[in-house]
């Protein structure tokens, strides 16, 4: 029979807790595709529960309208996009008026949006696309769409899916930034985005999906700070705690009518339950 120092035992005992206790502990066990994507419908589902009203945030009464504002929405906010519209489609309401601008004039209309040279140029190219090509009117179709001057496939997909009913998957940042955080993709090329998410979602689900994830970070899920203590999808995100999770802090974060305070557009649809959003210089 073995002989040992009095406290060995003891002093052995607390060295192996202390071993254990340094011990790395074992990565969660990988999520397969299979879970992943039954995870990102169920986000979907909540997501559509939570925005019922969920819409494009452009203003806009035609294709053409769209089209137009969506170019002018690079770099800027939809808010200011809306705000410099109105006036710019008084002054050039059909492709035809906006091909025969006087640059400077545009210009001057669409300053608030910010790069108005290059959108200038777009917006006029583009026009008189419509006008020779198209015979006035914006195509339906996506392979002629990006071939118009300033027109990107999120663009296409915007005009398709808002006013021609045609699905698509608008990846902006707000949509790349999310789908990232929510693992459903690590791409970061908005064409390599766009095809993952249309692998994992039906096609009649790409055009409301696309409105409400954009809905979600304009809203909760910020780029610098998300409000994750004030987020309904928080049991479903793997990167939940990236943000503020005091739930007090977290509501104070909110934006647009999450918060109580005006969206982005001026006129907003009939189910929209916030404010509408001012006009230029109304404050």
């Amino acid at each position: 029979m073995s002989s040992s120092t009095p406290g060995t035992t003891g002093k052995k005992a607390k060295a192996a807790t202390t071993a254990k206790a340094a011990a790395p502990r074992k990565a969660p066990k990988a999520e397969s595709h299979l879970a992943m994507v039954r995870r990102a419908r169920r986000i979907n589902r909540e997501l559509a529960e939570v925005y019922p009203y969920a819409h494009p945030e452009l203003d806009f009464r035609n294709p053409f309208e769209l089209l137009v504002a969506t170019v002018l929405s690079a770099q800027t906010t939809d808010l200011r996009v809306n705000q410099t519209t109105p006036a710019l489609f008084a002054a050039y309401p059909t492709p035809e008026d906006m091909a025969a601008a006087v640059p400077e004039e545009m210009e001057e209309i669409i300053r608030p949006t910010g790069f108005f040279r290059a959108k200038t140029k777009s917006l006029m190219g583009l026009s008189a696309a419509l006008r020779d090509e198209f015979g006035g009117e914006v195509p339906g179709r996506l392979e002629d769409l990006v071939k118009l001057p300033g027109v990107g496939r999120k663009t296409a997909n915007v005009v398709l899916g808002n006013a021609f009913g045609v699905p698509g998957i608008t990846v902006d940042t707000h949509f790349g930034r999310l789908v990232r955080r929510w693992k459903w993709t690590d791409e970061e090329d908005p064409v390599k985005v766009e095809a993952v998410v249309a692998g994992i979602f039906p096609k009649s689900e790409w055009t409301m999906l696309s409105h409400r994830v954009v809905f979600h970070g304009r809203r909760i899920c910020h780029a610098r700070k998300p409000a994750c203590g004030a987020c309904p999808i928080a049991p479903l995100c793997p990167s939940y705690g990236e943000g503020e999770t005091d739930p007090e802090k977290a509501r104070k974060l909110l934006k647009y009518e999450m918060g109580g305070y005006p969206g982005q557009r001026l006129s907003p649809p009939a189910d929209y339950p916030g404010k509408p959003a001012p006009a230029l210089g109304a404050g």
